[in-house]
């Protein structure tokens, strides 16, 4: 018997189908995939099957019974829990505290904190990360950390089925081989997972079986072992995807040099950092998760300040010792985060407010918004970039995470920036995005603008990049052509085995 039957399900906002008469069957202690677009309706199935959501039609049977949960408590009372594509955490609680979130252990009326720690301590033991101590608050962590927090959060609980939303998202290769152990374990113990995620390599080496969906439909089933790459992405996006990486001229070195950095330190994160980035050229930052990428870039565009360093803009210098991010700006530096829902958008302003919000003055006149000139501008952007949307006045916290990247990227693209700062820019994104955004980023070099690409997906950067730096230790390596480099020298680089 099945441990989940889904049958016709459905589920609609307002004038979007989310779910158009869905059919999956997971079976006991095997790892099904659920691959499609952002949009397809991926994670709202999984929260219908966490209690997150309440499906209008269609029904569940867990173990051959009705399944109906009216919230998270009652999903995971019947052994069925969810590891979200966004850590949905408690910031200023410490890691121990998040842990043991709604399951804390009392006595009397009060909290028993030995007992809390030795579970947190338990539940940590899972994977063996530097950054995670029981003590710590969560909001000093990196996201990758915070990501293997609410991880170890759900596989620390009894779940006889667990539902993975882009659980490796955010992690580095070492946590995936970790986390697909433990996945393996509870698969031996005959557990059962539900899988979901845009990295095709990840889906054949932990599942068994895959459910490709496509604007709220199921659309192929079956084996992965029948399954080629080139069937499932064609399912996924509807047509075959031949080139995921646009061909691009060389850049010549004679280019304009865009963006000039010098002896850049930001202790104890970045301890050295010095390289060029020419007009038209795509430089790409290889590293570790903690390596000191992010707080490179984030130096980079004013917000944090470093200790030392000459920063220079299009020829100007720019004043490292006063961060200013309107000045970045305004010098034409674009900065996309990697932290999408904590900082790279406002989500519960709307996708026009969003998509305009860096360069109002196009849609503005005497300190006063055109609000149809926005929603004109914002649709524009919409169109270009394929966002799903039913309207521009959509909040964005209710867009699926690919299209809440494409609303971020957009908005760089709005301000018309001359050197764009993007860190990681396809995570969480689908092929067909992924591809979309890669063929935006080759058209902006192609009109003489430059891009920083900061990514942990190798394949990404030997695909798009002119040249390739790789931070190791808080070290930025020298920067050479990216035939140059190989996933084995980029690793020995990252881990300080070589010398810059």
């Amino acid at each position: 018997m099945p441990a989940l039957e889904i049958a016709q399900l459905r589920k609609q906002f307002g004038p979007t189908v989310a779910l158009d008469g869905v059919d999956v069957q997971l079976e006991r202690g095997r790892v099904h995939a659920l691959v499609g677009e952002n949009g397809a309706g991926k994670s709202t199935l999984v929260k219908v099957l966490a209690g997150e959501l309440r499906p209008d039609a269609g029904e569940v049977r867990r173990e051959g019974r009705p399944y109906a949960p009216g919230s998270p408590l009652e999903a995971r009372r019947h052994g069925v829990a969810l590891i979200h594509q966004e850590p949905t955490l408690c910031p200023h609680l410490t890691v121990a505290e998040n842990l043991v979130l709604g399951r804390e252990t009392a006595r009397w009326g009060w909290l028993n904190l030995e007992a809390q720690k030795e579970q947190a301590e338990q539940a940590l033991r899972l994977f063996d990360h530097p950054e995670l101590r029981p003590g710590r608050r969560l909001g000093e962590l990196s996201i990758s950390a915070r990501q293997i927090v609410d991880i170890c959060r759900v596989l620390a609980e009894p779940s006889e089925i667990v539902l993975m939303d882009e659980p490796t998202s955010a992690l580095q290769r070492s946590d995936v081989r970790r986390l697909f152990q433990l996945i393996r374990e509870l698969v031996e113990a005959g557990r059962s997972v539900l899988y979901i995620s845009h990295f095709l390599e990840e889906v054949r080496e932990v599942a068994d079986t895959v459910t490709v969906l496509r604007d709220g439909r199921d659309v192929l089933s079956g084996p992965l072992e029948e399954i080629d790459d080139r069937r499932l992405i064609t399912a996924m996006v509807g047509r075959p995807v031949e080139n995921l990486y646009p061909p691009r001229p060389p850049v010549t070195r004679r280019a304009e040099a865009l963006l000039e950095v010098e002896g850049l330190a930001h202790p104890p994160w970045v301890e050295s950092a010095a390289f060029r980035i020419f007009r038209g050229e795509v430089f790409g930052i290889a590293g570790l998760a903690g390596s000191g990428r992010t707080a490179l870039v984030r130096a980079l565009f004013g917000l944090e300040k470093p200790r030392g360093g000459r920063l220079r803009l299009s020829g100007r210098s720019q004043d490292l010792s006063r961060p200013r991010p309107a000045d970045r700006i305004a010098a034409g530096l674009g900065y996309l985060s990697e932290d999408r829902a904590g900082e790279g958008l406002a989500v519960a302003l709307s996708i026009a407010d969003n998509l305009t919000l860096t360069r109002p003055s196009s849609c503005s006149r005497a300190g006063w918004l055109d609000l149809r000139r926005q929603r004109e501008q914002a649709a524009g952007w919409v169109r270009r970039l394929g966002i799903k949307a039913a309207s521009v006045l959509q909040p964005v916290r209710t867009l699926s995470g690919g299209n809440q990247q494409k609303v971020a990227l957009g908005r760089l693209l709005h301000q018309e920036a001359e050197v764009l700062l993007l860190d990681e820019p396809t995570r969480g994104v689908d092929i067909g995005s992924k591809v979309q955004i890669y063929r935006v980023i080759a058209d902006l070099v192609a009109k003489g603008k430059s891009v920083l690409l900061v990514s942990s997906y190798l394949p990404e950067l030997f695909g798009m990049c002119d040249r390739l730096a790789v931070m190791g230790r808080g070290r930025l390596s020298r920067a050479r052509p990216v035939s140059e480099w190989t996933p084995e020298s980029v690793l020995a680089a990252a881990l300080g085995q070589v010398s810059p």
